[in-house]
């Protein structure tokens, strides 16, 4: 002890000090020792000792010696020098590994790949690390082949063609020989697979599985589109069989088994190219100043068996996913938009949450039914919104529909009131949206707003979700486990996004405060959003403060939704186009009836799947939207715009034009006059020699050069003011 005690006095050198730490970590082999556990065991109570430790663990993550599982915190590496991972190709040959206990990904290079494709899961080799440079890895042996398909561009020759192609992981073209070209020729559009790729060659060969059409055409685009993130452009011809075969009247004696609604007001209201309508209000007086308002939404679990055909194929999109002049739907076209649809003077089978509130949209008491109902009318919002602003110039009549809709509006209006008073993130970005000719061409930009009439609807499904999440979640009985179920959640922000985010806006003469309990922190947010309304740097800084927060995404380990500000929420009210909801329907049923709990596991899978195709979609969603920019800009060559930067990155800067949200990027190396250095934490490019700055969130001048939609990029040049 006295040993140690004189190592951690005011003698202490790096040797020492390294020497402890060994010790420490032999100690604590299997244990994970966060850094600031580390000052106090080892008595590092000055600033130079505590970072002269994490200099010292700096050297012991090179070396090998400890490993990182997350930030600030460091065990004893005693794993294997074999890994199995799974394998991520980069076009630009640092190629990682992405190992199974989640540790940091490894670096591997191209000559010790063995021509593995992204997503193979591979096992690999951890190699001697030489001094100075960062862990690397080789691959001996592919475990299981990814299969992706990649999409591009036919070259075709005399004797052989290539796929030219913009996937990011791949550095060459993929060589296809004549007899793998399924007919196709140069300029066509095509989804290729690789079949193979020689030891010694340079570029994989494939073989031509589908042709889309032209390059450069509406629908091969938007269908390569779809293709590039693995997802589908086209519906299976037995699946579709399957739902014409569906039965799609209603029987009296199931009519006998629900709930009967069918003379309640009830309506839709919907965007107005809407088809498929998911969810329709009813309202009826049932005292002075008390309402019953229920929430039906259309039963597809009625129509869908589970493990059926038809459920499988819906399993494996699930969702519906929406480009810029199409939806490809997660249900056949007979169920999505015809039998589940809950369209006007027809009766349909609903799920249904049935609340009874007063006028301040307080619940008095709900209940859930199986219910049959038929709607009396579909509205687009803008009709519905038209409705509301006239209520201060005319009195509609008591009773009517519009009277009714005016009720529910007040009543949604509270409900939005009290659920930012109780936390909730108020994100209410504007939505690009597209006029398109009959060809598909975008012939304007224009961006969708939130209304009262979009915001009647959401507050009630809101209500809806987060109501029968709880009736599962939120057990009376604290010793007993409540039932598996999918919820949706969304953590807390990531801590060192919000004191990035703090230190930005000061630059706009903003205030942000990160500490605090998480209400305080989200009434700050709150406060930072509602300042910036209607500021040119509106939307660079909703941007910046989107990326510090977490995803929402599907789970059965509830921890509630940050951004709604619930502590338990899911998703019920869409199952048309979202397969969790159809998960909720079904569940909620079998433990009405008295089921028992399903199993963890498989529900936990199926979360994480719908998770992750719901990423998907949204990701194929926005290159849609870029590639229809792309497009609508081609037509605006030489033209000059106002924008204001929108990313800063080593390589140059992104630029959104303010009118139309159109987003370029300015090479590096067309900023005259300087050498430019990209300064990270601080979200700019600043001249060495003169000191010149290009902030995130500057108002610039810029000039449209180039508008490629192979690469789905804008090309600006800036246009320097004298």
């Amino acid at each position: 002890m006295g040993k140690k005690k004189e190592k951690k006095g005011k003698s202490l050198n790096k040797k020492m000090l390294g020497e402890l730490l060994i010790e420490l970590f032999e100690q604590h082999p299997g244990e994970e020792l966060e850094l600031q556990r580390i000052h106090r065991m080892l008595a590092l109570d000055t600033h130079p000792k505590k970072m002269l430790c994490r200099d010292i663990l700096e050297e012991m993550l090179m070396d090998d010696y400890v490993k990182q599982p997350r930030r600030y915190t460091y065990c004893l590496n005693a794993g294997t020098q074999e890994w199995v991972g799974i394998f991520h190709r980069k076009s630009n040959g640092k190629n990682t590994i992405e190992t199974e206990d989640g540790g940091e990904p490894i670096l591997v290079a191209e000559r010790n790949s063995m021509h593995a494709m992204d997503g193979d899961k591979v096992k690999a080799t951890v190699l001697a690390r030489r001094r100075g440079h960062v862990r690397e890895a080789a691959v001996t042996e592919i475990l299981q082949r990814c299969e992706k398909q990649f999409v591009g561009t036919l070259q075709v020759h005399k004797d052989y063609a290539y796929l030219l192609t913009e996937d990011r992981t791949l550095a060459n073209d993929i060589f296809i020989p004549k007899s793998n070209l399924k007919k196709g020729k140069t300029g066509d559009k095509v989804v290729v697979r690789i079949v193979e790729w020689p030891k010694e060659a340079k570029n994989p060969v494939g073989k031509v599985v589908d042709i889309l059409g032209t390059t450069g055409e509406n629908n091969a685009e938007m269908h390569a589109i779809l293709a590039e993130f693995g997802l589908p452009y086209s519906y299976p011809t037995q699946v579709e069989k399957a739902a014409d075969n569906l039965t799609a009247g209603i029987t009296p004696e199931e009519i006998a088994r629900r709930e009967d609604m069918r003379e309640v007001l009830t309506f839709t209201i919907d965007p107005h190219d809407a088809k498929d309508f998911d969810d329709a209000l009813s309202i009826r007086s049932t005292g002075k100043n008390l309402w019953e308002v229920g929430v039906h939404i259309a039963d597809v679990s009625y129509y869908v068996e589970e493990g059926s055909l038809i459920d499988r194929e819906a399993l494996k999109r699930a969702t519906s996913i929406y480009l810029v002049d199409r939806t490809i739907p997660m249900l056949p076209e007979r169920l999505c938009n015809y039998i589940c649809s809950l369209r006007p003077e027809e009766e349909k089978l609903c799920y249904s949450v049935i609340f009874h509130l007063d006028e301040k949209g307080q619940m008095k008491d709900w209940h859930l039914a199986h219910t049959v109902i038929r709607s009396d009318r579909r509205y687009a919002y803008e009709e519905v919104q038209e409705i509301l602003e006239n209520t201060e110039k005319k009195v509609y009549e008591e009773g009517s529909i519009e009277a009714q809709l005016t009720i529910l509006n007040t009543m949604a209006q509270e409900l939005r009131r009290r659920r930012f008073e109780q936390g909730a993130v108020d994100f209410d970005r504007e939505e690009v949206r597209f006029d398109i000719d009959e060809e598909g061409k975008p012939t304007r930009v224009y961006f969708k707003r939130a209304t009262p009439a979009t915001q009647l609807i959401e507050e009630f499904m809101l209500l809806a979700n987060r109501t029968v999440a709880e009736s599962i979640g939120k057990q009376p009985d604290r010793h007993k486990a409540p039932k598996v179920f999918p919820f949706r959640i969304h953590d807390k922000p990531d801590m060192d996004k919000l004191f990035n985010l703090a230190n930005f806006v000061t630059k706009f003469g903003y205030k942000l405060k990160t500490n605090g309990n998480p209400d305080e922190m989200t009434r700050n947010l709150n406060k930072l959003l509602h300042d910036v309304k209607g500021k040119k740097e509106q939307n660079v800084i909703e941007t910046v403060s989107l990326r510090a927060m977490m995803k929402a995404r599907y789970s059965t380990h509830n921890i509630g939704h940050y951004g709604l500000a619930f502590d338990y929420y899911t998703h019920f009210t869409s199952p048309i186009r979202r397969y969790p909801d159809l998960l909720v329907h079904r569940l909620l049923s079998r433990y009405a009836e008295g089921g028992r709990s399903v199993s963890q596991d498989k529900y936990e899978q199926l979360c994480e799947h719908c998770s992750q195709m719901e990423q998907t979609a949204a990701q194929a969603e926005r290159a849609s939207i870029k590639y229809k920019q792309v497009e609508f800009m081609s037509d605006h060559l030489g033209e000059t715009y106002e924008g204001t930067i929108s990313g800063v990155t080593e390589f140059g800067l992104y630029v959104e034009i303010n009118e139309n949200k159109c987003e370029g990027f300015v090479p590096l190396r067309d900023l005259s006059g300087d050498y430019y250095f990209f300064d990270e934490k601080q979200y700019r490019l600043v001249g060495r020699r003169y000191h010149r700055c290009y902030n995130l969130g500057d108002t610039v001048t810029i000039q449209v050069a180039r508008a490629d939609l192979f690469r789905k990029q804008l090309d600006f040049k800036l246009i320097e003011k004298r």
